[in-house]
């Protein structure tokens, strides 16, 4: 098993997609290293690319007022994205880029060891959960893999685009909120 700080080189130094020509960062992820509940979303985004820490943008700013609307923060929970690299034009990552990158992402999920993971989005469902994942009829399910309990919401942004989401996401903020308190 790798070292936080063999991890953190090796992916800075990663050269297995063409995505290292063009970024400006390595976005490795955010937040408490012991944390018991680890978010992951697809792949950072242009303003994650430029300050180098996953969902930093607007849809990072919601994502920080979904957490503390469940008495959660930064310094709570850990924030990663499968691809380390941003897809220019913030397209969806391809599967070869996923594939590159996920054992990056298996890594981090192995130090920190969270209790659950929660998938923001269909393309971070579809990696993590199951490869034909429905976000807008599986969101809020739960399954367990590996000791891991595992569940998906909406992403942030998708909230962004259309706000008719946003009560499905909070009842599921708030099913995962009641999670984590049956954890401890």
């Amino acid at each position: 098993m790798l070292t936080w700080d063999e991890l953190e080189s090796a992916c800075k130094s990663c050269a297995k997609c063409a995505l290292c020509e063009k970024r400006k960062n390595v976005v490795i992820g955010t937040g408490n290293k012991q944390a018991r509940i680890m978010f992951i979303g697809e792949a950072p985004g242009e303003a994650e690319d430029i300050q180098g820490e996953p969902f930093v943008g607007a849809a990072g700013k919601l994502l920080d007022k979904m957490l503390a609307a469940i008495s959660l923060g930064r310094t709570d929970v850990y924030i990663a994205n499968i691809l380390k690299c941003r897809p220019p034009y913030n397209r969806d990552p391809s599967k070869e880029e996923q594939e590159k990158c996920l054992n990056y992402l298996r890594a981090q999920v192995a130090l920190i060891k969270p209790k659950i993971l929660v998938c923001l989005g269909r393309i971070a469902a579809c990696v993590i959960i199951e490869e034909n994942f429905k976000i807008t009829r599986q969101r809020g399910l739960w399954f367990e893999r590996k000791n891991y309990l595992l569940t998906a919401t909406f992403h942030p942004s998708a909230l962004l685009r259309d706000e008719s989401l946003k009560k499905s996401a909070w009842e599921d903020f708030k099913a995962i909120k009641r999670r984590l308190n049956e954890l401890s």
